[in-house]
């Protein structure tokens, strides 16, 4: 064990108050040998040795900095008795008043208040990203017993407690001996301090229900709703710190470079759009109303969202030559339960822009053909739609899903199908702005169009780009020759 002592020579000893020593020296961390908490933090005050255990070695190096802090650069006397120092002590004093004049604020309470303030300027996507992160944390905000219910429906009976229109029903039948247990066994939000609840909702929100690893874009969107949760949890008084202040931030790559494998050529696109047309029967035309749709994925980037809300009056479908189609909302699927308007498409404006803005995408001469194809034989959907299903409603996500899974079955041979090629509608997207960046359009261009920043389109497409390396290496070879260095 090292006694090196982090008290500065010439330190004034003696000036504090009784109970208090100004005598601390701080030990570096060691390990203890036990698996549960194998890491131990040891400091002196005045001759009188004082431990804490720690369960990983970033809690116990970030403990041991705020006592260092409060030792040099605060210069706080720690009490002898505890060993703390005396801000710490305050602040437990003040704490222990608080719990003794009002019970501690339960978890599932604090959340209910947390998302009910939020809820009315927050998008139906956002309110249920945050549903989803903070179910994910509740599952270690729980007291476990004998007849805990099982992970999946704890969290269930958490998504459908915390919409605030659920706040005065009862809970379904399926889920009410989940949601007793989760307002009935839940934690204290104080308990969040404590290093071995922390640990485990840390767990929680890096691992899925079956012990695997969260996929990277999970993991930062649902400790983004933990940080933001805390951090209203602090300002309100409730928690003297954020405890994710003390936790180095793993590193969590995520898949945002597009795969090639999913892209198609444009004979596969041919005969996935015509295989479209033959899902289901020719008079329901199930899969015939969508063509133009995947086409517009297609031919202009669109994304799913953004083509289920196209309008009529947004398009300019000239009978020669290129088209436009101004992009102004979005229909995203969210759910009844998150959305105002308790339809399942919630209805936003462009994804990363103002409200008011809109997006002027050029379509080539095919594209407009496509779309007034489709706009003979099928005229316009309700709020002039250029896609409606077969009432006239919204297009499902579940419904351009399903056709485009049976249509793969028709256009590709069997070993395409299971694999990774235009496996989603989303990659149709993909396979545009791949196609435009290798026809040379600039970057800046290519991201105007599709809504995205420059910086993603090159981090997200750089390794879908045909020709560059040769392009660089004969520009090279004209170079060498023009030295007089090529053999």
């Amino acid at each position: 064990m090292s006694t090196e002592s982090d008290t500065p020579a010439g330190r004034p000893y003696g000036s504090a108050r009784p109970g208090y020593s100004f005598d601390v020296k701080l030990w570096k961390v060691s390990k203890t040998g036990r698996k549960s908490r194998p890491w131990r933090l040891r400091w002196v005050v005045a001759g009188r040795v004082h431990g804490q255990t720690f369960a990983t070695l970033a809690l116990a190096e970030s403990r041991r900095s705020e006592l260092w802090q409060a030792m040099n650069r605060r210069g706080e006397a720690f009490e002898i008795e505890c060993g703390l120092p005396e801000s710490e002590v305050r602040a437990a004093a003040k704490a222990a008043e608080t719990a003794d004049a009002e019970p501690p604020l339960r978890w599932f309470e604090f959340c209910r208040k947390y998302v009910a303030g939020r809820w009315r300027t927050a998008a139906a996507k956002t309110r249920e990203g945050m549903a989803d992160g903070l179910a994910a944390v509740t599952l270690a905000m729980v007291k476990r017993g004998n007849d805990t219910p099982a992970d999946e429906t704890l969290r269930l009976a958490f998504r459908w407690g915390i919409v605030p229109a659920n706040a005065e029903e009862d809970p379904p039948a399926e889920l009410k001996a989940a949601y007793d247990w989760v307002t009935g066994a839940d934690r204290s939000l104080s308990d969040l301090a404590d290093p071995e609840v922390f640990e485990d909702v840390l767990y929680r929100v890096s691992y899925k229900l079956d012990g695997t690893p969260a996929a990277g874009d999970t993991y930062k969107r649902r400790r983004r709703a933990l940080n933001a949760v805390v951090e209203h949890a602090v300002a309100t008084g409730e928690l003297p710190e954020n405890p994710l202040h003390r936790v180095r931030r793993k590193h969590v790559g995520t898949d945002n470079v597009v795969d090639r494998r999913v892209l198609v050529n444009a004979v596969q696109a041919r005969q996935l759009l015509t295989a479209v047309s033959y899902v289901g029967s020719w008079d329901r035309c199930r899969g015939r109303r969508l063509v133009a749709f995947y086409a517009a994925l297609y031919y202009a980037g669109l994304r799913p969202a953004e083509a289920v809300g196209l309008r009529l009056p947004d398009c300019h479908l000239p009978e020669k030559g290129w088209g436009t189609l101004t992009l102004r909302e979005t229909r995203p699927v969210s759910g009844k339960q998150w959305t105002d308007s308790g339809e399942r498409h919630d209805r936003r404006g462009l994804k990363a822009r103002e409200a008011s803005t809109d997006r002027p995408v050029p379509i080539p001469p095919i594209m407009v053909r496509i779309l007034r194809d489709h706009l003979k034989e099928f005229g316009i959907a309700a709020e002039g739609r250029v896609f409606g299903n077969e009432r006239g409603g919204v297009v499902g996500s579940s419904t351009y899903w399903r056709v485009w899974e049976e249509a793969r079955e028709y256009a590709l041979p069997p070993e395409r199908v299971t694999s990774p090629l235009a496996g989603r509608p989303y990659d149709l997207r993909h396979t545009c702005i791949t196609r435009w960046l290798n026809a040379g359009v600039p970057i800046a261009e290519v991201a105007r169009r599709v809504g995205n920043s420059p910086e993603v389109i090159h981090r997200r497409y750089h390794g879908c780009v045909d020709g560059h390396e040769e392009i660089s290496n004969a520009k090279i070879v004209r170079y060498l020759e023009e030295e007089g260095d090529v053999m």
